[in-house]
């Protein structure tokens, strides 16, 4: 039996959706196609029904996650203005949550430099997801410079953070990330 071509897209979007999380928890390499499916709850024969390549796949779940976090921003920006929805997007990315759930979290930070090691397609993804986050935390007549060592700034924090564990320094990187006096 067919599936209607709304059930078709609800279904490619389950896998775009868990693709996203998988790659941002696990990198690129960590996520295959037989796992995405699983966690979408679909089997690995459906895959190529929906998409070229893995490749394909990686792209449009790079897209979405960057969607996602933009969406979040944007939606804060409409009810509490853009230099609120800056402050609350920073607080965000140097939280515990952030640093403990990468799934949820920046696709930056997850997975930055596996993008770079990828064919074109998720290259584009990323790059235009990143230059969006940077032209929010820009702002209007903001200096994107500032904007692009912000981000910086945070992302590298994070990478870090993830990386030393728990523990003090944990704590003093993302102190020192957020501008804290010791």
């Amino acid at each position: 039996m067919r599936m209607s071509r709304a059930a078709t897209e609800r279904s490619r979007a389950r896998i775009i959706d868990e693709a996203g999380k998988m790659v941002r928890a696990r990198g690129v390499e960590g996520a295959s196609v037989a796992d995405v499916m699983q966690a979408a709850g679909m089997t690995h024969g459906g895959f190529y029904k929906h998409f070229e390549s893995k490749d394909e796949l990686l792209a449009q779940a790079a897209a979405a996650a960057f969607a996602e976090v933009q969406g979040r921003f944007d939606r804060r920006a409409a009810s509490k203005g853009a230099e609120a929805a800056r402050s609350a997007y920073v607080a965000e990315y140097l939280s515990a949550k952030h640093i403990a759930h990468p799934e949820l979290g920046c696709p930056v930070a997850a997975f930055g430099a596996d993008a770079g090691r990828r064919p074109e397609a998720l290259a584009r993804a990323f790059s235009e997801g990143v230059g969006a986050l940077i032209e929010r935390m820009a702002g209007e007549g903001g200096s994107r410079s500032e904007a692009i060592g912000k981000l910086l700034v945070l992302v590298g924090a994070v990478v870090a953070a993830r990386a030393v564990g728990e523990g003090p320094l944990r704590k003093e990187i993302l102190a020192a990330a957020r501008g804290d006096e010791p």
